[in-house]
């Protein structure tokens, strides 16, 4: 009789080892490592099938006669957006977020609003049962005839409701849930995740059906499972948020149709989540008025601009070590711009503790807020207020210089729209494009100019 050889295979990376070890030599994490028996099945190729035939041989690619399927539109215009214009037929996306943060929420409102445009869709529940899926639709106020329900683990069985449904979308809740028989590792396991979307992208690909798959997260906030996970599927989607607030932000990291880092924004009420049209009006509606340490940025979230408040508190230290705290905001571009204004503007800052925070709980991530962060700081440090109804855009250079951003007149005409009289941007983006009525827009060449213009001196 042959013997069965096993293996010990690491859960948050997929390392692979021939004994077990305490500590992970691929991602240095400690009791990971659980052991699965090795498979030595044979594993027959399989082509996708396009347009009816199976494509087997290499073709030129001047040859090959493209056709642009049309997208289903999911009639929630914030998920369109981050989709890149809706659901790609045969596409795989891949859903992460924390526990509790609306993600099977969000998926069953998808499925309820596309059942009623009558698309059939199979929505799969592996942790809950049908009367439990149905208590929530029931909640939400969601049901149509063309939404079918199914509780069920087992990838077999599954395969076999979709050949019976034949669904437009099949929503899978979540893949850490569910197992193939013939891997005798338990579900949620490096293998079974691989394995089992593996097959739901040979399924997405072969039938022409969009799957969205829910994906837990681990502590860090990565999704479960190996990275692996992340590169075979075509879209990867974040739902963020926290507790304590009603918005949520879903943004997709990668997106084979479609452009990355577009974020869309929902709110969490009694009847589910509910699209919010015009996000900077939300993150703008509590701000304070004569307030120094406040400034407004226009930041691009992919497509959109976004106006978000910056808040900076600048306070003479109480230990030995001035403090650096900054919520929704790189810390180390907080340093480094505390250094440029001491250095070339002549601000003593080396003794004060500096707090700054994104109001809103959105977390920005790009060169053309730097202007904001610095504004915010001086007006805190003077405690001298700026004009409620200014914007401040620009990348701030080691040398105190402002540079030239992207998408300079997108940012400006979304200030036009919330009623914002004036913008100061830097001066190598004036020209080029149309300045619209109703803003005046100030050029500036340096940070120290941009000071002088902000705040009067």
């Amino acid at each position: 009789m042959s013997k069965h050889k096993s293996k010990f295979v690491c859960q948050e990376c997929g390392y692979e080892s021939a004994k077990w070890m305490g500590k992970c030599p691929g991602c240095q994490s400690w009791n990971t490592m659980v052991e699965e028996l090795q498979q030595k099945t044979a594993q027959k190729s399989r082509s996708f099938v396009t347009s009816g035939e199976t494509v087997s041989k290499p073709q030129a690619i001047t040859s090959i006669v493209s056709e642009q399927e049309p997208r289903i539109s999911t009639t929630m215009p914030e998920l369109n957006r981050v989709l890149g214009g809706g659901i790609v037929p045969g596409s795989l996306v891949l859903v992460g977020g924390d526990p509790g943060i609306g993600k099977s929420t969000l998926l069953l409102q998808l499925s309820a609003k596309l059942a009623k445009t009558k698309e059939r869709v199979l929505y799969i529940s592996g942790e809950e049962s049908v009367k439990q899926t149905k208590l929530r639709a029931d909640r939400l106020e969601l049901a149509s005839e063309d939404l079918y329900v199914l509780a069920e683990t087992d990838v077999a069985l599954i395969e076999r409701a979709i050949d019976e449904v034949s669904p437009t979308l099949v929503v899978i809740d979540s893949i850490q849930t569910v197992y193939q028989e013939e891997i005798t590792s338990a579900p949620g396991s490096v293998a079974q995740v691989r394995e089992c979307t593996s097959l739901f992208m040979r399924l997405a690909k072969t039938r022409g059906m969009a799957i969205f798959i829910v994906g837990h997260v681990t502590k860090q906030g990565s999704i479960a499972g190996p990275k692996m996970l992340e590169h075979m599927v075509d879209s990867v989607l974040y739902f963020e948020g926290e507790r304590h607030h009603t918005y949520r932000i879903l943004r997709a990291v990668k997106n084979r149709f479609g452009s990355t880092n577009e974020m869309g924004i929902f709110e969490m009420k009694e009847l589910g989540l509910e699209e919010v049209l015009n996000p900077s009006e939300i993150f703008l509606e509590e701000r304070s008025q004569g307030a120094s340490g406040s400034v407004v940025v226009a930041s691009m979230e992919g497509t959109r601009p976004v106006l978000v408040e910056l808040q900076a508190l600048i306070s003479p230290m109480g230990f030995g070590n001035p403090r650096r705290m900054a919520t929704g905001l790189d810390h180390n571009r907080v340093s480094l711009l505390m250094a440029v204004l001491e250095k070339r503007v002549g601000m003593l800052l080396q003794n004060q503790d500096a707090y700054l925070k994104v109001a809103g709980g959105v977390k920005l991530d790009e060169p053309a807020i730097d202007l904001a962060i610095a504004l915010s700081i001086a007006s805190s440090f003077r405690n001298q207020p700026t004009e409620a109804m200014d914007v401040a855009i620009g990348e701030v250079g080691l040398t105190g210089e402002i540079r030239r951003v992207s998408r300079i007149d997108q940012r400006v005409n979304e200030a036009v729209k919330l009623g914002f009289k004036r913008v100061i941007i830097p001066e190598k983006n004036i020209g080029g494009w149309r300045v619209p009525e109703g803003i005046e827009v100030i050029g500036v060449p340096t940070l120290e100019r941009a000071l002088e213009v902000v705040l009067g001196r």
